[in-house]
């Protein structure tokens, strides 16, 4: 009963998204079968950390990255939080526990000339599914938005009279991020073949069937092109992401206005990109500074 409450808690008052409720649930339920199969536990409430720290064991030896153990166990967390809370527990047993160490990715952006070379229209066939893809990676790049929120864009959340779009980002929070205009350029060439299709949603990515794109589809999408420009390992929306970040930075931007148009809560979270614009800080402090002229 109290796993249910708390995912309505997370639906209604926090208005999580329903991806978001999702994963929790999932995390939750994964943890109450795992202490029901070992400890003959039924409810999450009643577990101790001894069983917490059997179920991390367990993750960690099935081969579950020390990054998702954490957000399991920062499921958990809010879970007795929430237990605290509305009063069914008396102590959290999570109140000690130090998350596993991670160790730190370096995930390196696509250069400004490797942005520029895949955008080439060359690089796309010239039909409904090769000019929409070519707008899905201008989109990716002059935004900076997440797969999620780029798949789940409609039409009406493009203002081209306003030269903006409107996002709904984590937790259902709306920012609205400007358009330049060869992204506005694409969009208007992009409308017209879309109309043309046979669609009962409104959606603005859709597939040639008429149906929503969906996130594997993105992926592929980004892979396919990056393939043939890039020798970069990992190549996906995230890069991409990174990549309208640090650009962004290296030409001068402020921090605080890239924190708003990607949609972070804090400095903290997009002060990361700083790190990625070093090289160009060396260059800007090897120009200026008096004593190196």
């Amino acid at each position: 009963m109290s796993l249910k409450a708390f995912i309505d808690y997370l639906e209604i008052e926090k208005n999580y998204s329903n991806n978001t409720i999702i994963s929790y649930n999932n995390d939750l339920t994964s943890f109450e079968n795992y202490i029901s199969n070992e400890f003959s536990v039924k409810l999450i409430e009643d577990s101790n950390y001894s069983h917490i720290r059997s179920w991390i064991i367990n993750l960690v030896d099935s081969g579950i990255s020390n990054k998702s153990v954490n957000r399991k166990i920062s499921s958990l967390n809010s879970f007795f939080k929430f237990c605290l809370k509305i009063g069914i527990i008396k102590e959290n047993p999570l109140r000690n526990h130090r998350s596993l160490k991670i160790k730190k990715e370096i995930q390196l952006p696509f250069s400004e000339n490797e942005m520029f070379d895949v955008l080439n229209e060359d690089n796309f066939e010239n039909s409904f599914e090769g000019l929409r893809d070519r707008m899905i990676i201008e989109l990716f790049y002059s935004t900076g938005i997440r797969r999620i929120e780029l798949v789940n864009l409609k039409i009406n959340d493009i203002d081209l009279s306003n030269n903006q779009i409107k996002v709904l980002g984590k937790r259902n929070k709306q920012r609205i991020i400007p358009l330049i205009f060869t992204t506005k350029d694409l969009i208007l060439n992009y409308l017209k073949l879309r109309y043309g299709i046979n669609s009962k949603n409104d959606y603005l990515f859709i597939t040639n069937k008429g149906k929503k794109i969906y996130e594997k589809l993105v992926y592929r999408i980004i892979n396919k092109y990056f393939n043939n420009i890039s020798t970069k390992v990992k190549k996906s929306p995230h890069i991409i992401r990174h990549s309208f970040a640090t650009h962004l930075l290296n030409n001068g931007a402020d921090l605080n206005s890239v924190k708003d148009l990607l949609g972070h809560s804090s400095l903290a979270a997009t002060q990361v990109y700083t790190n990625r614009s070093i090289e160009e800080i060396k260059k800007v402090f090897a120009k200026s500074h008096p004593r190196n002229k």
